[in-house]
């Protein structure tokens, strides 16, 4: 079992930046896999960024590719999201995942774990 939990989402005005949090328990961190989706009233959770277990692999949704960076930090059991350049359609529930698996994927079914989520708004 994992047990993730993200923190640092808040409001922010477009332009701005946020960085989020997951910080991981239960089991060994380095052995997943980690993404990070989001979900937006009315919508499905949607792909945002992802990295493998060493962190030397990272991918992006084209929506965030350029103002997101998505790291981790192996010592600390923790992932991080730096978001720059926010715009109001960035405006969701962040929730981190992790994969018990060297691969990243984009699709939020193959993750095993999920957090609570945090919300980030971004006003215009």
């Amino acid at each position: 079992q994992v047990q993730l939990v993200e923190s640092g989402g808040g409001l922010v005005q477009a332009g701005g930046s946020l960085r989020l949090s997951c910080a991981a328990s239960g089991r060994t961190f380095s052995n997943y896999s980690m993404g990070w989706f989001r979900q937006a009233p009315g919508k499905e959770r949607q792909f945002v960024a992802a990295i493998r277990r060493s962190g030397n692999n990272t991918s992006y949704a084209g929506s965030v590719k350029g103002r997101f960076t998505i790291s981790r930090d192996n010592a600390k059991n923790t992932m991080y999201l730096e978001m720059d350049a926010l715009k109001p359609e960035d405006t969701a529930v962040y929730y981190c995942a992790a994969r018990l698996s060297r691969m990243i994927s984009i699709t939020p079914q193959q993750y095993d774990y999920w957090g609570q989520g945090t919300q980030v708004t971004v006003s215009s």
